[in-house]
């Protein structure tokens, strides 16, 4: 038996083959990329932190405005309060004028303690 006849590669063998790939670069580096995304998280962070400064300091202004308006609120009511009483007392003197003893503004309850009176108020 004779040997297998193996094939050879041609006369000055075979051209190479091209394997890279030829990319071109575009685009910032990787660093250029992570230096201002650092820069922009930074900046954000710190007008965050600003703004939370400014809320608080609006926050604190409105506490203590309410805080300064409490008395002038309260005074207001209290005048609002009186203004009612005298006009109930007035509508209950009118209403009653023809019951002998009764007594105008006298309370209704058997005890000498304060009882802020209740309105109801009908439409």
């Amino acid at each position: 038996m004779s040997a297998p006849a193996q094939e050879l590669p041609r006369p000055g063998g075979f051209p190479e083959i091209k394997y890279k790939r030829n990319i071109p670069k575009v685009g910032p580096s990787g660093l250029t990329l992570l230096v201002g995304i650092t820069a922009l998280c930074t900046f954000g962070l710190y007008r965050t932190g600003q703004g939370n400064l400014e809320r608080r300091e609006l926050e604190r202004e409105k506490v203590w405005a309410r805080i300064h308006l409490v008395p002038m609120l309260q005074a207001e009511a209290d005048r609002d309060t009186y203004r009612r009483e005298v006009a109930d007392k007035a509508r209950e003197a009118e209403i009653m004028k023809d019951v002998k003893g009764w007594k105008v503004g006298e309370s209704v309850y058997n005890s000498d303690r304060y009882q802020p009176k209740t309105y109801a108020v009908v439409p």
